[in-house]
This record gives structure tokens, sequence and C-alpha cells, in this order.
């Protein structure tokens, strides 16, 4: 093992004063390990990103960076969520690290499972994805949802790594191939696959969060599961062609029906049956204008090419 190579630790931040010093100190832990045991340069850094918070996290990581230069900061000029705070985190740490790894602060990522991620990486893996191995702490609610989640985006044709967050390790290349996809909208769990390069995973059991609420209510897993599947599939706009195209053909059988029985002779009564179709057709609309409006967005957002994220300050020795 090459033991020189430097590694930084990506962590967004989003009103964290209430875990930060604990992830801090369980990190530093881990850093002062495998420097004891010559896997990483010293020059390694724990990189902590404030996304806008409105708590104390900035000053907190101000007072960690005065008391030690391993703990380096970059404070963006405000909320841009998690995924561009990240995205933030390892641009900023590409400059000086050979490889990076992305966790949360929460501390339900196993933070033991790094070195077995340093280790993949010397021996020539680009990235490494860490891999939810069971979902015991989760809830019915949440484990239902988020195994449906991963199996939709595998049906929509989504290239992902099932039961994979954004823990993960990724080589200076790797995130040099990540800095090449342009879009607003981002996905870092559908363009990190993309890049290509060898990959491997390890496996680890999530902890409980260690104090603090969770930054994503069922309202941004919504929203987060949504941009997943309009920013890389076509298919829900494919599977409104294709309804259309099966309600064209239910139509017309309707029609000729219709003709039938009217040469029959017959009355047609259908007051029930005609109120369910213009109820059923026009929901079908409106969830196809819907859909159809959703990319429309997307096109309006990326066209902007507003910037992804303004970096205020940066903490870095």
């Amino acid at each position: 093992m090459a033991g020189t190579d430097i590694l930084y630790l990506v962590i967004p931040c989003y009103n964290e004063e209430a875990v930060l010093p604990e992830t801090a100190r369980q990190l530093l832990a881990k850093m002062n390990s495998m420097f004891d045991r010559g896997m990483i340069s010293r020059e390694s850094r724990i990189l902590f990103v404030n996304d806008g918070s409105k708590d104390r996290t900035w000053e907190i990581i101000e007072e960690l960076h005065a008391s030690n230069s391993i703990y380096s900061g970059v404070k963006l000029s405000r909320n841009k969520g998690h995924q561009n705070a990240l995205l933030a985190g390892l641009m900023t740490a590409k400059e000086k690290a050979d490889m990076m790894i992305s966790l949360d602060a929460d501390l339900q990522d196993d933070v033991d499972v790094i070195d077995q991620m340093v280790e993949k990486y010397y021996a020539g893996n680009d990235i490494v994805y860490g891999v939810r191995s069971a979902r015991k702490t989760d809830t019915f609610f949440k484990k239902f949802t988020a195994q449906g989640f991963y199996k939709i985006m595998q049906a929509m044709g989504v290239e992902i790594v099932y039961n994979h967050a954004d823990y993960r390790l990724m080589s200076k290349r790797a995130v040099e191939g990540l800095a090449q996809f342009k879009e607003v909208n981002l996905f870092l769990r559908g363009i990190v696959p993309l890049i290509g390069y060898k990959s491997d995973v390890v496996t680890y059991e999530r902890h409980e969060r260690f104090a603090g609420e969770s930054k994503y209510p069922l309202k941004k897993m919504l929203a987060f599961a949504t941009d997943g599947i309009t920013s890389f599939s076509i298919k829900p706009i494919r599977l409104i062609t294709t309804c259309g195209i099966l309600i064209f053909a239910v139509s017309i059988l309707m029609l000729l029906y219709s003709l039938a029985v009217h040469f029959m002779g017959r009355t047609v009564a259908g007051w029930t049956s005609m109120i369910i179709s213009i109820w059923a057709i026009g929901g079908l609309q409106l969830l196809a204008i819907g859909i159809v409006g959703e990319y429309i967005g997307k096109i309006y957002l990326e066209t902007k090419a507003r910037p992804k994220y303004i970096i205020e300050t940066v903490l870095d020795e």
C-alpha cells in the first residue's frame, strides 16, 4: 500500500450544530488511525461544506479549523441543496486531493469502512460505493419507499447502484470526469456510474442518526426521486404515449360498439360510463401535461445555465 496519497473527507452540512462536534471527533480519530498505519498522507483533510445553515454550523467549523488544521471548511453564499453542496466540496477538494470520500454529517454512514474504501482505491478502483447491507434502522414506510425508488429507477433504465446513497470514494480523475457533466439538475447517484472507470463496493450497516433531525422529510424525498427519474429517463413521456394509443384504440372500439347498437335499434343508456370516461380522460390529460411540464421545466433551468453554487469562504491551509 502506497500510503502517500492525500485523502479528503467531504461532508455537506445544513443546520448540523447538534451533531457536528461528535462527527468531527469521530472523523479525526479515524484519520489519526489511518495516519499511524501509513495508509494516507498527513496532508489529508476533513472538509465540511456549510450549505447556508441558519444555526451555528459555520461558527463550529471555524472553531474546529482554528483548533486543528486538519479541519477545512467551505461556506456557500446561500443554501443550494445537498447535491450542490457535495459537488462544491468535491470540486474544491480535487485541487489538492488524490481521493475524496463523501459522507453525511449525521454519523449514519459507518466511518469504519473508510479503511476498506481506501484499500480498494489502492487496489486500482477509481470509484468505491458504500452500499447498505440492511435497512434495520428504517421504519417500514421508509424501507418500502426507498426500495420502491431504486426499483422504479432501474425499471426506467437509470444506471444506479442499489441501496447506495452518497457515501462513496472517488479518485481525482473520477471527480475531474464528474466536473465535465454540466447539468444544473444534479442527481449524483445517477451521474457517477456514467463516469465509468473501475469501481467496487463496500457494504455497511447504516446507524441511527446521532442527533438533530433528518434533512430529508417526505416532501424532499419525493422531489429528489422526481428529479432522479426526470433527469435520466424519458420513459414517463413514452408511457404517456402508450396510454394515449391504448385509449385511442378503446375509443375506436367504443365507437364501433355504439354504431352497432344504434343500427340494432337499442337505446344506449350510459350516464355512469360517460361521467367515468370524462373524469378518466381529464385526469389522464392533466397527468400528461404535468409530466411533460416537468421535463420542460428541466429544460428551462438547464438553458439558463445558472451557477450550481457560489463559494463565499474557504478555510484550508
